[in-house]
């Protein structure tokens, strides 16, 4: 009989599966279950979005685009960028990739050699540290406070750099917390960071989704940044479009050399019929966008107020569509709380420790469900929260 651990890759057998998908086994067998776990939209997508990926369908669009994708939609994304965000890309910058994930990993792999160290503020999305390890690099936490409202500051960064630091990954708005980097504080990472040679992998899935009255700034339109900078983002959230599956990337030419490789080689191109429907969503759902975004906005007051009339501490997020509140008070481990929430109240939510250590002590709940979804699931939790808070 084959000795599989011998076979098997170490580094992949010694990644732990991801940590949001822990309880989703035991709750997809529980009825009447109210989960705030997943961190998909509830809307569909927009109708022209749809639409438009019909037709293209009808049109016989249905063969490979270029590797990078298609050149009008890599144009689109360019005009985009610049109306949205002052980023200034040519479409030799941009490829289009099967979803942010496969952006992340196909940049992370074109950039590392062994021995790397990739600096990862936590808590932060699940992926980051497994994806570095599968290129070979050293993942290396960088804690952020609740006192600082989650964010990384340039003194927790300039105290993590070594001589092996290779990138640093910014996932804002973060997942889970919710947390912005804000003006200042992209101004400070900027001015210690362009006098280094640390490449930055920007992660801004989440921009479209920014609460505050200025709205989303990203680091790659400071100066001396965007020739150091990978910057990611996509369709799934702002526009409702998961199972689409499609993100892009935008670097330097020197870089998208090497990610265009990563990607010729494990993906061939991005899904032709989301590349049109795409282009749609590009041009003319900006209302769309903002209808949806208000729509968070209501649920993240809603859900942040609740949590601190049971009792818990909550920091604001201005960000993304998720909450991360302190349940400390109840006196158990994240891991234990949400077993329990789910037992006891018939609530499914992620614990904080599957974004890293320091998550310990918080959960992360999502707004992107429904009013009544929110408010069933805030009302057992209140009933959880009066029976543990000493």
């Amino acid at each position: 009989m084959l000795d599989y651990d011998k076979l098997l890759s170490k580094t992949v057998q010694e990644i732990p599966p991801s940590g949001i998908r822990k309880l989703f086994n035991v709750v997809n067998e529980m009825k009447d279950v109210v989960s705030l776990g997943v961190g998909e939209p509830d809307f569909n997508t927009p109708r022209s979005i749809r639409d438009m990926g019909i037709r293209s369908l009808e049109l016989g669009h249905t063969h490979y685009t270029a590797n990078a994708g298609l050149l009008e939609l890599r144009k689109e994304i360019c005009r985009y960028l610049d109306r949205k965000y002052e980023l200034s890309y040519t479409e030799d910058e941009v490829l289009v990739t099967v979803g942010g994930s496969e952006a992340i990993d196909a940049a992370l792999r074109s950039i590392i050699n062994p021995g790397d160290e990739v600096l990862i503020p936590e808590p932060s999305f699940v992926c980051y540290k497994p994806l570095t390890l599968f290129a070979g690099g050293t993942p290396v936490p960088i804690v952020t406070k609740e006192e600082n409202n989650f964010r990384l500051t340039v003194e927790d960064l300039k105290a993590a750099v070594t001589e092996k630091t290779k990138a640093l990954i910014l996932p804002y708005p973060n997942n889970p917390t919710g947390a912005i980097l804000e003006k200042d504080d992209l101004e400070a990472l900027s001015a210690f960071l362009r006098d280094t040679d640390i490449l930055v992998l920007t992660d801004e899935i989440y921009s479209e989704l920014n609460y505050t009255p200025e709205g989303h700034t990203s680091i790659a339109a400071y100066p001396g940044m965007k020739e150091r900078t990978i910057y990611i983002n996509g369709f799934s959230k702002a526009f409702a479009m998961t199972g689409w599956r499609l993100g892009y990337v935008c670097a330097p030419k020197e870089i998208m050399k090497l990610i265009l490789k990563v990607h010729q080689y494990g993906i061939m191109s991005s899904p032709t019929t989301s590349q049109y429907a795409a282009i749609e969503a590009l041009r003319n759902c900006d209302g769309d966008v903002a209808a949806m975004r208000n729509e968070y906005n209501m649920r993240r007051r809603l859900m942040v107020t609740g949590f601190r009339e049971m009792g818990f501490e909550c920091f604001e997020p201005l960000g993304a569509f998720y909450v991360f509140p302190n349940i400390s008070k109840a006196g158990l481990k994240s891991d234990d709380f949400c077993e329990a929430l789910l037992l006891e109240e018939r609530v499914a939510v992620v614990s904080g420790s599957a974004f890293g250590d320091s998550g310990e002590g918080f959960i992360r709940c999502s707004y992107a469900y429904s009013i009544s979804n929110i408010n069933k699931a805030l009302e057992r939790m209140k009933r959880f929260a009066d029976k543990h808070i000493k």
